[in-house]
């Protein structure tokens, strides 16, 4: 690999190269591709004005991007990883989460959360995330749906979650719809980057009803997550009420948002790249990690988390001081020039892949990766074993947002023989869905 020149740092970046600035949001990915490009080829991070001062230094190198992440003394997530940082009485009416959160707090919490992840409830979860994986394709298959996001891509991840959380079928409706609305309005490009109070009230309705879960759970337990968060005692302290509304909430946007966005930009990247969907199928078992591993490397669904400057350091040939702001752009580091050759190629057999679309080590590395590709996985297996012919049949509807890589809508369809293959298999299992009708 051929390592990037470097050239002089001006004082601060142009409008159309300053991810600060929420316009800068609004360009096609393309535009700001190459203007992570150009920060890249800069000999230290930049300052990033904001559009009512502040700002940030952009940290958008690989290396810079780890080391950060690997330096919590130094790069603290407190009080806050998103963009504005939350309020005080946000933090104090939800409850912290686990992203903002240094230790020794966050160790405790983290210690708490893991150890409800016991071996039963993983396997179980992979065994639900198999069976989930088969349903979704047959009702995929028998309704022919038109946007692959609803249909299928934000299904698995959240019925995966509800059923470990042990959420009853009856508030999964409503908190899917609380999602969907918070979520719309977290770092999207206006003339301010905010969340609105319309986010908010979503999430103290979602917050609600799993507080009314949790107390439930306390008086009748059963063989769910809820019950082992809420039964939990780590150093003499259980996981209180909002402590599990906040950690439900960052399930919610990191476990079930992620992965939807990671399923649709996968099928749009393989139907953009017919040489790769087809070395894919030809051998789905031996190529489907790396294929995932390429997907969220490419697509990065998280595209940064910031950092406050905890002690005097110097990173990437700068000199940082307590109080300054950092932001890690994941959505950078995983184009980095000096780590991947041909960086905006799409090559599911690219080895070594180290991406940072789960973060970039550290204490905060994501607690769930394992099983969002576990869910990618166990879907793609299925999607392309029984309908090789799905395919988008339109780019992904994006939102302009600074904090994810959001597919609102993908269009996308089942070709005849596909189609015809899948109930074909169906019909020799006593469950034909009875559909064998042309392209859409």
């Amino acid at each position: 690999m051929t390592a990037t020149p470097t050239a002089p740092s001006p004082t601060a970046p142009s409008p159309d190269t300053n991810p600060a600035d929420p316009g800068f949001w609004q360009l096609p990915q393309s535009r700001q591709r190459e203007a992570f490009a150009r920060l890249r080829r800069l000999d230290a991070p930049v300052h990033c004005p904001g559009p009512s001062g502040g700002g940030f230094y952009a940290l958008v190198r690989h290396a810079d991007v780890v080391e950060a992440s690997r330096s919590p003394r130094l790069f603290a997530s407190a009080p806050g990883v998103t963009t504005p940082e939350p309020a005080r009485w946000v933090r104090a009416l939800f409850g912290e989460s686990m992203v903002n959160l240094d230790d020794p707090e966050h160790a405790r919490l983290r210690r708490t959360v893991s150890r409800a992840f016991t071996p039963r409830v993983l396997a179980a979860a992979e065994a639900d995330i198999r069976a989930l994986s088969a349903r979704i394709v047959d009702d995929m298959i028998a309704e022919r749906p038109d946007d692959f996001v609803t249909a299928v891509a934000s299904r698995l991840p959240f019925e995966v979650i509800c059923n470990m959380m042990g959420v009853p079928e009856r508030y999964r409706p409503e908190i899917l719809a609380r999602v969907n609305h918070a979520s719309e309005h977290i770092g999207v490009a206006r003339t301010r980057l905010r969340v609105p109070g319309k986010g908010l009230r979503a999430l103290a309705r979602m917050q609600r009803m799993i507080a009314a879960l949790a107390r439930d759970r306390r008086r009748h337990p059963a063989d769910d997550l809820v019950t082992a968060l809420v039964h939990a005692d780590v150093d003499g302290r259980a996981l209180g009420v909002r402590q599990l509304g906040a950690f439900f909430s960052l399930l919610m946007v990191a476990g079930v948002e992620t992965t939807r966005n990671a399923l649709a930009h996968g099928l749009a990247l393989l139907t953009e790249h017919p040489e790769q969907r087809a070395l894919l199928a030809a051998d789905v078992d031996g190529r489907i990690e790396g294929a995932v591993e390429e997907i969220v490397r490419h697509s990065t669904p998280i595209i940064q988390f910031r950092r406050t400057v905890a002690a005097p350091c110097r990173l990437g040939g700068r000199d940082f001081r307590p109080g300054e702001k950092v932001v890690l752009f994941f959505a950078s580091a995983n184009r980095d020039e000096a780590v991947f050759d041909d960086p905006d190629a799409f090559d599911i057999t690219r080895s070594p892949n180290p991406h940072l679309g789960y973060g970039g080590g550290g204490p905060h590395y994501c607690l769930g990766a394992h099983l969002a590709k576990r869910e990618m996985a166990a879907l793609f297996s299925e999607l392309l074993t029984r309908t090789p012919d799905i395919r988008a049949t339109a780019p992904p509807v994006l939102a302009p947002s600074s904090f994810d890589n959001r597919v609102r809508a993908l269009p996308f369809a089942v070709g005849r023989r596909s189609l015809k293959g899948a109930v074909s298999a169906r019909t020799q299992e006593g469950t034909s869905t009875g559909n064998d009708e042309e392209d859409r």
